[in-house]
């Protein structure tokens, strides 16, 4: 017999592949912008699933999807962002956040790797129920892309990359993980030219599902501008736009320009510094912590917040055992 806890897992492990993993293709297929925000824990995925605003307009909004960004991975572990943290490290990761939302994930790959290396990440997030990885076309030691020119920013050659991409798609077995090239050329300064040719390229020749365009400029017109030439010749091709330095940008001004994804890359980790320090600060400053209970989150909420969700995730997995389709696992 199967033990309860075994069964749990089981059917956790094939909900996730069978919901969550063709949610991303879905959403760009029938959103007119797929909102994603990192998440580097389960409860920052928590706090995701909890962030819900209404715009000046009265429309009320949430976030469609989470990214699992190999910069804050390395930063919460106190690490550089350069590959220092182990594929089975952020795979860790990403099944915490797994384990307390349902929304779509998707991964930041970095380099990828060697070719053989990307084909074994890509089996390993298809069976997690991650629904797309993002690779980057540079080389050698990682370098961050927001440092720009200021220090080297090496691409990788253009064939070699189109052969990491196609070991990547032959390696998933389901039609609907997505593989996204991010294309350095406009980090690394060769301009737009190179960028398109690298992005016609690794979508004709490498079969990419999708792009990523990437600028550490802060007006942003580099986007536009290679956006505007983009979806002339490919109208229907996906694209994700990262708004980190040209943060002024909109959602709608991005749809409108043709983008399917915008990503908020580092805010939540970026706020918790801040946060944290400053609490840090006031209760050392008063010899207690009373000052700071107006701006930290009640103990008990805390604690219902993760005992709500575990309860809502055990209903779930219930409800799921009784549908006749999942009867076999």
């Amino acid at each position: 017999p199967v033990k309860a806890g075994a069964m749990t897992a089981r059917v956790r492990c094939v909900s996730t592949t069978w919901s969550r993993l063709p949610a991303l293709r879905r959403m760009i297929q029938e959103k007119p912008i797929v909102r994603a925000i990192e998440a580097h824990s389960g409860f920052s995925a928590l706090v995701v699933d909890s962030a819900v605003a209404t715009r000046p307009d009265g429309k009320q909004v949430s976030f469609d999807c989470l990214w699992s960004s190999s910069l804050t991975s390395s930063a919460i572990k106190g690490k550089p962002d350069i590959e220092t943290v182990t594929t089975s490290e952020r795979l860790q990761i990403v099944d915490d956040v797994l384990e307390v939302s349902k929304k779509p994930i998707l991964y930041d790959g970095d380099t990828g790797g060697a070719k053989e290396i990307f084909a074994f990440t890509v089996k390993k997030l298809e069976r997690l129920g991650v629904s797309g990885v993002v690779i980057e076309d540079k080389t050698g030691l990682k370098q961050n892309s927001l440092f720009g020119t200021e220090r080297v920013q090496l691409l990788e050659d253009v064939d070699v990359f189109c052969e990491k991409i196609r070991s990547g798609k032959a390696a998933q077995l389901t039609e609907d993980f997505m593989i996204f090239a991010r294309l350095e050329a406009l980090i690394a300064g060769l301009g737009e030219e190179e960028c398109f040719r690298r992005a016609k390229a690794y979508v004709t020749k490498g079969g990419a599902d999708g792009i990523m365009i990437h600028s550490k400029e802060k007006h942003g017109d580099d986007i536009f501008s290679f956006m505007r030439r983009w979806r002339a010749e490919f109208p229907t091709v996906p694209v994700i736009a990262v708004p980190t330095t040209y943060n002024h940008v909109t959602e709608d001004e991005l749809q409108e320009a043709g983008v399917n994804v915008c990503i908020y890359a580092n805010q939540l980790l970026r706020a918790s510094y801040m946060a944290m320090l400053d609490t840090a600060t006031k209760i050392l400053a008063a010899g207690r912590s009373k000052e700071v209970d107006g701006q930290i989150l009640p103990t008990k909420q805390m604690i219902s917040l993760i005992d709500d969700n575990t309860a809502k995730s055990s209903r779930q997995i219930f409800e799921l055992t009784k549908d006749p389709k999942h009867s076999a696992v």
